[in-house]
């Protein structure tokens, strides 16, 4: 079961246990974007040095609690300079994004037809997101993308799953707003 300790990891735990018991996954996902924006603000909440560290080739995927009780997954990101994600989603999974330290960019998308496992997307808006911003994604309103738009400073979020996010689908462009749909199995990088 991962459990890694920082400072302030026990707050930050226990206003998520308090967020997501608050009803269904609307009020729950409201109520882990106020305790998300919160928690960065904090100065009692310190994440573990290594995210702060990017990787080269990828941006980090390092998952930093994993609640034994309610089964939601927390996991720190770290973006290079220019690092990002192709359009993907969440398997089916709520999740609440917020922007700890850099600033990032996410384009929503929305899914206009489906035929076999050629999606048409069209972007419905984008954004950048600064430290102390928080959104959420609630299927079938997932499919986005996030990217560090700076060429030199790294940016992390924190991302409050359902549940261990260990699979999504990513979405290849073809022609047009046409994607070609591809299985992704999503790896943890190490916390130390």
């Amino acid at each position: 079961m991962p459990h890694f300790d920082f400072p302030g990891h026990d707050k930050l735990v226990a206003a998520i246990d308090a967020a997501v018991a608050a009803g269904d996954e609307h009020a729950v996902t409201a109520a882990l974007r106020n305790v998300l924006c919160r928690m960065i603000r904090d100065r009692d909440v310190e994440l573990p040095a290594c995210v702060h560290d990017p990787i080269q080739d990828h941006y980090a995927r390092r998952e930093l609690y994993r609640s034994p009780q309610h089964g939601y997954s927390v996991v720190a990101m770290t973006w290079g300079p220019g690092q990002g994600t192709p359009v993907h989603d969440h398997s089916g999974l709520w999740c609440v994004e917020g922007v700890w330290d850099g600033e990032l960019e996410i384009v929503q998308y929305e899914l206009l037809e489906r035929d076999g496992d050629r999606f048409h997307f069209r972007a419905a808006g984008g954004m950048h997101a600064g430290p102390g911003s928080a959104g959420s994604l609630i299927p079938p309103h997932e499919y986005h993308t996030i990217r560090n738009a700076s060429d030199r400073n790294v940016a992390i979020s924190l991302h409050i799953y359902k549940a261990p996010m260990e699979c999504c689908s990513m979405f290849t462009p073809r022609e047009g707003e046409w994607f070609v749909r591809q299985d992704k199995t999503l790896c943890t990088d190490a916390t130390e």
